[in-house]
């Protein structure tokens, strides 16, 4: 598992060195809110909400932070999930009309469930590898036309790695 998130590093810095400064300017900082949808291993599907920022420092170079909430109710029984992550993300600015993006993220998770008056928790590392494409709508304002996340969790000795994400929402710009 350590040589995949090695060879995940050095492709995305790979992809940074190689991007070029383009004619469109980055904005400093986006902000991102809105829902997601989680198909977690073992066939359980949730939905929830996905926000974050990025604080870019050049035209493709930023760093981003990503949090989210999945809930779902079945047989009784609730599940919660949130993530807490961070990482570096790169962005192509080629055209001004949409950007696409991709991102590393590491961070935590927690998740618990309850039937009746019983709960249990459980706290761990979290780990994205994901991108997706906003789509200018003004200056200030984007749409997230879909950002798509492999999720790894991990606690206690015990890796969940087979987690899909999808998000869509808005953007603001700053």
């Amino acid at each position: 598992m350590h040589k995949f998130v090695i060879a995940l590093f050095v492709g995305m810095f790979s992809l940074a060195a190689s991007a070029q400064e383009m004619g469109t300017t980055a904005p400093k900082a986006e902000i991102f809110g809105g829902y997601q949808y989680t198909r977690f291993d073992g066939g359980l599907n949730a939905n929830g909400w996905n926000t974050g920022a990025t604080a870019n420092f050049n035209n493709w170079f930023g760093i981003a932070s990503d949090f989210s909430g999945a809930y779902k109710s079945q047989n009784g029984v609730s599940f919660n999930n949130y993530t807490y992550t961070f990482g570096p993300q790169v962005s192509l600015r080629r055209n001004p009309a949409f950007t696409p993006f991709a991102h590393f993220l590491a961070g935590g998770f927690r998740g618990s469930a309850s039937v009746g008056s019983a709960s249990a928790s459980d706290n761990g590392f979290a780990m994205m590898f994901g991108g997706g494409v906003d789509i200018k709508a003004s200056r200030r304002f984007a749409v997230r036309a879909f950002q798509l996340d492999w999720l790894s969790l991990h606690s206690n000795g015990a890796s969940d790695n087979n987690n899909m994400r999808i998000s869509t929402g808005v953007l603001f710009r700053y």
